[in-house]
């Protein structure tokens, strides 16, 4: 299994950014998913989260700012982060899996002017 995450990079305050998260060797239509972050010096959080049925779930700071997504034809896992805050700056991993969670490499986002 391997997760390749990619979009990463700098944004102004209020601005907008996409990440991906390409995925080969797991079913992506059957998996759970998601993303969590892991800012400088703090711990690895959940960012948002997609059930095997399509259920989301959202960290509280990001709700009604990123969503979460699946293109399960690209076996990609979509994260739409808008309003992009200067806390928002972390690293972002995907996590995929149905029994077993597989982790990709992180994508760095920072959020500065």
């Amino acid at each position: 299994v391997q997760l390749q995450a990619s979009g990463g990079g700098l944004v102004q305050p209020g601005g907008s950014l996409r990440l991906s998260c390409a995925a080969s060797g797991i079913r992506v239509s059957i998996s759970n998913m998601a993303w969590y972050r892991q800012a400088p010096g703090k711990e690895r959080e959940l960012v948002a989260r997609i059930s095997s049925v399509d259920t989301t779930i959202y960290a509280d700071s990001v709700k009604g700012r990123f969503t979460i997504s699946r293109d399960a034809a690209k076996s990609t896992l979509i994260l739409q982060m808008n309003s992009l805050k200067p806390e928002d700056t972390a690293v972002y991993y995907c996590s995929a899996g149905v029994v077993t969670m597989y982790w990709g490499q992180g994508t760095l986002v920072t959020v500065s002017s």
